[in-house]
């Protein structure tokens, strides 16, 4: 075998150490600058895509404060708006209460009005009445013709009597 032979040794040591130093210059020259650069590309990318991932981080914490923001004064509007149409609708409906009431308190006025004509109707018709039969009772049980006149006089001397 050849690589045991000593006498061969001086060669393959110096093919040797001309392919190591030539494999490693060219690892040196091309090699480990390719890998290097390629290593240092990966590294910018990352670092772009951590600062791009912390960019639209810091930009999304950005639109959801502006939407709570926004969320908080729509609900605000929201309030107020129904606060001001209660207080409209309470408004109106004290109003149309009013207007109700006035209404009524009117038609009961002229209610009361119409049942004090009609009481005193009735009494004056009671009073006439009374009148006739008084005269009636004492044409009947005395025999005396007695005028209309006699009998309103006599009774309104009773009447003054009781009260």
């Amino acid at each position: 075998m050849p690589q045991l032979d000593t006498s061969a040794w001086p060669p393959q040591l110096i093919w040797l150490a001309i392919t190591f130093i030539a494999l490693y210059f060219i690892l040196v020259r091309q090699a480990i600058p390719r890998i290097g650069g390629v290593i240092q590309e990966r590294r910018n990318a990352i670092e772009t895509d951590l600062g791009a991932a912390q960019r639209l981080r810091s930009e999304s914490e950005q639109a959801v404060a502006a939407y709570e923001k926004e969320l908080a004064e729509a609900r605000a509007r929201a309030h107020a708006l129904a606060e001001e149409n209660r207080d409209r609708l309470t408004a109106e409906t004290e109003r149309e209460r009013s207007k109700t009431e006035g209404e009524l308190g009117g038609k009961i006025a002229a209610a009361e009005k119409e049942v004090q004509r009609m009481r005193d109707q009735a009494l004056a018709s009671a009073e006439e009445l009374a009148t006739e039969i008084a005269s009636d009772i004492v044409s009947q049980l005395a025999g005396v013709s007695v005028t209309k006149a006699d009998a309103e006089r006599a009774l309104a001397r009773v009447a003054r009597g009781k009260a």
